[in-house]
């Protein structure tokens, strides 16, 4: 098949499901598309919104309809390291220890309020959301692909909650919020979830197997080097701003490459703008980056630290 074919096959594919979960999901595309471009990307996803507004469906909406596997940790404080990654057990009929998979073996797995569990726990995805593996027992056990994990958390509350550390919030590609819905989207909500969800009718659209060639294809689309000049740009300045007490990490801006490839190809197009860039920054770089606390007490956020860094970095291609 050649590019072209390939880049119109990506952008129906992507359509396709996107569509497909917009039945279940109402008014939310920008989340949705969020989404999906980063299990194209391969990266985890972090929903910090209130309860409610459909975190976990849309997870479960999008391994529906690419007929993969789908599970769920409710992480509490009694959850144990291995309920997520496995367990050896000791097999009587064979005399010997078998491993016994957890939640994690799976292509889509949500840790819903996963601040609530231990650090050690937490801890427990590090080696599968980067090395997408699990050792147990001084062996290592790969993670089929494609494979994302999509944490949960409330911005709101924090009694009994355990703070993410830096080194497991800069493993997830980007952070989204949902959002409540308008009063015209409430509405078509009510009638159609009302007696019976929509999702129960969600039937897949692709199969997994197609993830994986659309991940091969987003990979294959070209970056001119003025592109990651300005990406480097806007790495170095997060880490020199007076702002910010931590900038973004290299894997950060190696997370915006990817995930600008995934989303210049869902439009049709075999190269990067600096526009993927921009639009992409905010999602991949808020929750990585660290205000100074005397510019919290002033009120400063992430966002707002960001912003401005973007307004002042010169666009390739622009006149300033």
């Amino acid at each position: 098949m050649s590019d072209s074919q390939d880049s119109v096959w990506f952008r129906t594919a992507f359509e396709t499901i996107s569509d497909n979960i917009a039945t279940v999901i109402r008014g939310k595309r920008e989340a949705i598309d969020l989404l999906l471009l980063c299990l194209i990307a391969e990266g985890h996803v972090l929903i910090e919104d209130v309860p409610g507004v459909g975190k976990t469906l849309l997870a479960k909406s999008l391994a529906t309809s690419i007929d993969c596997t789908f599970k769920r940790v409710q992480f509490t404080p009694d959850l144990l390291p291995s309920d997520i990654t496995g367990v050896s057990i000791w097999d009587r009929g064979t005399s010997e220890f078998v491993f016994k998979p957890g939640a994690v073996f799976a292509n889509v797995l949500v840790g819903d309020e996963i601040n609530r569990a231990s650090p050690k726990t937490q801890a427990a995805l590090l080696e599968a959301m980067e090395e997408r593996q699990v050792t147990s027992d001084g062996i290592t056990h790969s993670l089929a692909p494609p494979f994302m994990v999509v944490a949960t958390q409330n911005p709101l509350e924090h009694e009994g909650t355990y703070p993410l550390p830096e080194a497991q919030l800069d493993r997830f590609m980007a952070r989204l919020h949902i959002g409540y819905p308008d009063r015209a989207t409430s509405l078509d909500i009510l009638e159609t979830h009302g007696a019976v969800s929509s999702f129960d009718s969600l039937m897949p659209v692709l199969h997994s197997s197609d993830i994986l060639r659309m991940t091969s294809h987003a990979r294959s689309l070209h970056a001119s080097d003025e592109v990651k000049g300005y990406l480097v740009d806007l790495m170095e300045s997060t880490r020199n701003d007076s702002e910010l007490l931590l900038g973004a990490s290299p894997r950060a801006g190696l997370h915006l490459l990817r995930l600008a490839r995934a989303r210049a190809a869902s439009q049709g197009r075999d190269f990067v703008t600096p526009n993927d860039i921009k639009v992409l920054a905010l999602p991949v770089l808020s929750h990585r980056v660290v205000v100074r606390p005397e510019s919290m007490v002033r009120g400063v956020s992430e966002t707002e630290v960001l912003s401005t860094i973007l307004g002042h970095i010169k666009v390739p291609g622009s006149v300033q």
